[in-house]
């Protein structure tokens, strides 16, 4: 159906198409000045900003030596090392700039390809992607070379049906985009409600009455007395079994785990009511959801029973605005951790009855909506990724190919030629 090539034909037919970044002994932190040519990096490619973004210059000087690998508008670069096959398009209107000797340039070929087509398929595709983290190199960080990228297969459609593709793809993004910005607002409301209830809970400005949370509900450490703590006798059974990754990944209650206890490992832990809110107290410290469900959880874990004077739904959101000066009262160990002692003894404003029973109806509400919108974002992320495999397969322009096929056997033609007029570099 297209012509399937290497990626280093669709370079423009001249020396230094696709080319890598200065090494060490080209461009020394030395010659580095305050202003003159910008020298971009990995920065500028993962954030799409280019000028106003990173503080390495070169002089003029400088740059008559490194000309080779000065970046235009309309290249695409890509990241070599550390976080490897990120891409960006250098844009139009860029101040002179060079790359640095983390990034590879290509310098499509117009005549044949999109850069914007090449930059979703290195970033889109599962093949390629597949071939570049399959021949990345390196024990301690992951890198790239010219020659892996060179190598990379790449489908060549014909120019209209790229652009047909970009069209999709740029369309189908700007939707992820947009739903991930409404995700993330989603995740202020509790907190900007609880402010405008209760005040805030460090100043305490309404003046409700402290007490301890100790004084407030019940808090016990969970149990898990058997060593090792995950032999295959305890695992397996009935029984949910929530550990501190499914209390500091959840986005408020907690309805479905990852792992179970038998008999034998109920018999050493403790079977914690739903309602129960849980705490973390070592690794990521002070992380809270409430259990929508029974289940047992180790002790790296805190159960809180709140009694009549307080709800859960308060205290989790409390303790996440808390959680900086939480962090901060830990002992300075190789891994951060938190005792019972810090959590009875820390100070909780009690609100009015009436104001926490409208707070947890709000918050039982916004969590429900969460919820939702996390089984939505879901759905749509599989559907990215079903239209970016049928974007480099030719399922996704399959019907409007039909419709234009002697238009596309014209292009593909003149596509072959141009491909013949390739030269190395």
């Amino acid at each position: 159906m297209w012509l399937q090539v290497k990626l280093e034909q669709l370079a423009v037919p001249e020396k230094g198409a696709i080319k890598i970044g200065p090494f060490g002994s080209q461009l020394k932190k030395t010659e580095l000045v305050l202003s003159g040519i910008h020298v971009i990096g990995i920065e500028n490619v993962l954030t799409g900003r280019f000028d106003g973004l990173g503080d390495r210059y070169i002089t003029e000087k400088k740059f008559r030596t490194l000309r080779s690998v000065e970046v235009k508008p309309g290249d695409v670069l890509i990241t070599m090392m550390g976080t490897i096959g990120e891409v960006a398009i250098v844009p139009k209107g860029i101040s002179r700039s060079i790359m640095d000797s983390h990034l590879l340039r290509i310098r499509p070929n117009h005549r044949i390809c999109k850069p914007e087509y090449l930059a979703w398929l290195i970033k889109g595709s599962a093949v390629t992607k597949q071939a570049i983290q399959g021949n990345a190199h390196g024990a301690i960080m992951k890198g790239l070379n010219s020659k892996i990228v060179r190598s990379l297969p790449t489908p060549l459609p014909p120019l209209s049906e790229q652009n047909r593709i970009v069209e999709i793809l740029d369309q189908a993004d700007a939707l992820r985009k947009r739903r991930a910005e409404a995700d993330a607002k989603a995740t202020h409301i509790l907190p900007t409600l609880f402010y405008k209830i209760f005040g805030d809970p460090i100043t305490n400005p309404k003046r409700w009455p402290i007490a301890s949370l100790g004084e407030l509900g019940n808090l016990d450490r969970g149990r898990s007395r058997h060593r090792p703590r995950n032999a295959p006798e305890l695992l397996g059974g009935p029984y949910p079994f929530i550990q501190t990754g499914d209390v500091a990944n959840c986005k408020g209650y907690i309805r479905i785990y990852s792992s179970t206890y038998s008999e034998m490992g109920l018999a050493q832990s403790k079977m914690w009511p739903a309602g129960t809110l849980c705490i973390t107290i070592a690794a990521n410290i002070a992380a809270t959801a409430i259990l929508g469900l029974d289940a047992c959880f180790p002790d790296s874990v805190v159960g809180f029973t709140p009694n009549s004077r307080i709800n859960s739904a308060y205290v989790r959101i409390l303790l996440s605005l808390l959680k900086p000066l939480i962090e901060r009262a830990a002992p300075q160990l190789a891994q951060k951790n938190i005792n019972l002692k810090i959590l009875r003894d820390l100070p909780i404003p009690v609100p009015r009855k009436n104001l926490l029973d409208r707070f947890e109806s709000q918050h039982d509400k916004v969590l429900s909506l969460e919820e939702k919108q996390l089984a939505s974002s879901y759905n749509l992320e599989k559907l990215w990724i079903s239209i970016l495999h049928r974007a480099f397969t030719g399922d996704l322009t399959a019907n409007w190919r039909e419709m234009r096929m002697n238009e596309l056997l014209k292009e593909m033609k003149a596509q072959t030629n141009g491909l013949n007029l390739r030269i190395e570099p």
